[in-house]
């Protein structure tokens, strides 16, 4: 596992976390296993601002500290992260209590925000502990973070709740034991299936990057079918389909080319009785604009079943594929993975809009998925913080959804990743 984050992270001194880090603390010597997560988790670390920095000082100095502004979730685990970089050969193995818990310029957090960082401290601690086989001490370390964290509490602690668990189910299949937190394999595609639509529909007014998102990708097809008037849309994983009513309402508000046909194929899974709803509302919406419309479920056990014989598709109809989070799915899988890219290269569509997390989620370093996940989650977590607030039901929903996320990028490897 070595090689690979030497090659990612290059090895250099960042921050002056690496050299000094190998011999500090009574010539004390870091395995070169923790180096390298040392080493990239100090490249994240190191983005905390320290502009952020000053204007926390500045605000606990300041008569109106009233005004404080408390730390997001991933802010704390900058914060964290950089804390653990500087003092990590001062832990103990057991415990991994800090002798120096506080990183310079930052003793002015306040008493919340410092016990999420020393939790957060915990998990990078039992993390790093699963990277290098340390799988006992691992356990002690999450323990203590899955005591003093929930589903039901702050963002910070929900996020700590979640990877714990993801990496204590990772370290029962290390052991070989009975695995005491896995998930049937498909559970995160359930979820989103099972949905509710009111709360599906909630996500996606209050959430602003799913709207920016979709929004996005149905107006690239708009432009690319601005002069076909029958109109194949694809979409391999059409969840609740609320993209397709945005699409229809531009096609109808075209002066010139009027449609003469939008038909989508949804692609399913057996089993998944969404697919069939989402056609029939679609189907109404469509009734309502006066917009001719067709609507095909394809159903299959597995996405290697998908033929080019699937889609039936016409000649004089201009194809557009839309895939929502599905390819990061078959990284796992390259036979399936070639399979449909081969399938979608022989039906030759005009577009093909890839909606994908910017995320290095797929690597085959535990340790790198793990940082890129944590920030990555901990934004997200954020986000539904303040986009959700006060509506617990919806946002525990959505939340549950991405604990599975967590749990294929953590505690899964290999063909046993979704």
């Amino acid at each position: 596992m070595t090689q690979p984050f030497q090659e990612i992270v290059g090895l250099k001194n960042q921050e002056g976390a690496s050299s000094e880090l190998v011999n500090e603390g009574n010539n004390k010597q870091v395995p070169q296993s923790s180096l390298a997560y040392l080493e990239l988790l100090s490249n994240y670390a190191g983005r905390f601002k320290k502009l952020r920095v000053q204007d926390i000082t500045d605000s606990n100095n300041s008569e109106a500290h009233a005004g404080h502004q408390d730390l997001s979730a991933e802010e704390i685990i900058r914060v964290a992260g950089a804390r653990y970089v500087q003092f990590s050969t001062h832990w103990c193995d057991d415990y991994c209590m800090p002798l120096h818990p506080y990183a310079s310029g930052l003793e002015d957090l306040s008493e919340k925000e410092n016990r999420d960082v020393e939790l957060a401290q915990f998990l990078l601690a039992a993390a790093e502990r699963v990277s290098c086989q340390q799988l006992e001490r691992a356990s002690r370390m999450l323990l203590h973070c899955l005591f003093n964290s929930s589903p039901g509490g702050n963002a910070m602690q929900r996020v700590i709740f979640h990877f714990a668990q993801a990496l204590r189910e990772r370290i029962e299949k290390e052991a070989g034991g009975t695995i005491l937190m896995g998930c049937p394999k498909n559970i995160e595609n359930e979820l989103i299936q099972n949905l509710d639509t009111n709360i599906a529909l909630a996500c996606h007014q209050k959430i602003p990057f799913n709207q920016v998102m979709q929004f996005a990708g149905v107006q690239a097809m708009v432009e690319h079918v601005a002069h076909d008037t029958k109109i194949h849309v694809i979409d391999l994983d059409i969840r609740r389909g609320i993209q397709w009513t945005c699409l229809m309402q531009a096609l109808v508000g075209r002066n010139e080319s009027r449609v003469e046909l939008l038909k989508i194929t949804a692609i399913g899974i057996v089993g998944q009785p969404t697919v069939e709803e989402t056609g029939k509302r679609l189907t109404s919406f469509a009734r309502s604009l006066n917009l001719p419309f067709a609507y095909k479920q394809v159903y299959v056990t597995d996405m290697i079943e998908i033929t080019e014989q699937h889609f039936e598709i016409e000649d004089d109809e201009a194809v557009a594929v839309y895939a929502l989070y599905v390819l990061r799915t078959m990284v796992s899988r390259p036979a399936c993975l070639e399979n449909l890219m081969s399938v979608i290269r022989n039906i030759k569509p005009i577009i093909m809009v890839v909606l994908e997390v910017e995320a290095n989620h797929n690597s085959s370093s535990f340790a790198i998925r793990f940082i890129e996940a944590l920030f990555h989650y901990s934004a997200f977590f954020d986000c539904l913080e303040t986009c959700l607030k006060g509506e617990n039901r919806s946002r525990m929903a959505t939340e549950a959804i991405l604990s599975e996320g967590i749990r294929n990028i953590v505690a899964a490897e290999g063909e046993k990743e979704q």
